[in-house]
């Protein structure tokens, strides 16, 4: 039963959030702080995410195979290379890395 009024919590919390973002007065979200806030989020986020599941296994902070490959992507991305080699090239040294090690 427990889990069950998590689900309920964790579904009224997030209706909350939803509503909470639609009172918001216009005029609040026009401000330029705002703006520039609400277009950079998006991008911290998904660093954030991306520093979690490249060097957390749950417990610690490892360096391995994923590292090697978030740096080859890094590197692609500096040299300009279109995303879908960017994905290559990470994939390739991540399997590269691990089969060698």
């Amino acid at each position: 039963m427990n889990i069950w009024i998590a689900v309920a919590l964790t579904v009224l919390g997030c209706y909350a959030v939803k509503l909470a973002g639609l009172l918001v007065p216009a005029g609040v979200l026009e401000r330029p702080l705002v703006r520039r806030l609400a277009a950079l989020l998006p991008v911290a986020l998904l660093a954030a995410l991306t520093a979690q599941q490249t060097f957390a296994d749950g417990r610690a902070l490892v360096l391995d195979a994923r590292a090697a490959g978030l740096a080859a992507a890094g590197l692609a991305l500096v040299l300009r290379a279109p995303f879908l080699l960017v994905v290559g090239v990470a994939v390739g040294v991540t399997a590269g890395v691990r089969a060698l090690g």
